[in-house]
């Protein structure tokens, strides 16, 4: 199934992203190979795509995870260049307001750390079974944006985030806990320690 979400910082470049899984080889271009230890499960880099000059991606699941039925996620995205990373969340956000026209589950909620000029965009996406009369994927998103300068002086927008996801049955499950645990995602995600990253074409 293709990815509920689209690519973020690449609709800042402007530029286009084939999503595809058929890769089979998987590089490491920004030197962080893994494993992630994130909220005590560590995740390895399982895809990898470099489809333009300035865009790179990440995604990394915990050992024996299909990337087609995750149930966690962690993503890296950068994309060098001159824009910040409020464009970027501006870009998801306008986004995100054409799919609630279509979709009521679509929501979201933008924070903005003034201190680092850091942002986070917490958002859930749905998928309909084949009769559009009930869900069969929910999909929550919390990404992280920073401005970044990489360990070979590339400046450009990082995005660091967690996608979760429950099919079917445990959609039911998984609305009743996003609602009563729904910050203790927000407040991991905000005081995960970025690495330092360095592009390797």
């Amino acid at each position: 199934m293709k990815r509920i979400y689209s690519t973020i910082i690449l609709l800042i470049a402007l530029l286009l992203v084939n999503n595809t899984h058929a890769q089979t080889v998987v590089k490491d271009y920004l030197s962080v190979s893994g494993p992630i230890s994130f909220d005590n499960i560590n995740y390895d880099l399982s895809w990898s795509a470099h489809p333009s000059n300035n865009y790179f991606k990440h995604e990394y699941l915990p050992k024996g995870d299909d990337v087609e039925k995750y149930k966690q996620m962690i993503l890296f995205e950068f994309a060098q260049g001159d824009f910040k990373a409020e464009d970027a969340v501006n870009v998801k956000v306008s986004e995100l307001k054409e799919l609630k026209k279509k979709n009521p589950v679509v929501n979201y909620d933008v924070m903005e750390n003034k201190q680092s000029g850091e942002y986070i965009l917490d958002f859930l996406v749905s998928e309909n079974e084949p009769d559009g009369k009930h869900l069969s994927i929910v999909e929550r998103n919390v990404y992280r944006f920073k401005q970044v300068e990489d360990a070979s002086g590339r400046r450009g927008v990082l995005l660091f985030g967690v996608s979760t996801r429950a099919y079917g049955d445990d959609i039911t499950k998984f609305f009743a806990s996003l609602k009563n645990n729904r910050y203790d995602m927000i407040n991991s995600v905000a005081a995960y320690t970025i690495p330092v990253i360095k592009i390797v074409n």
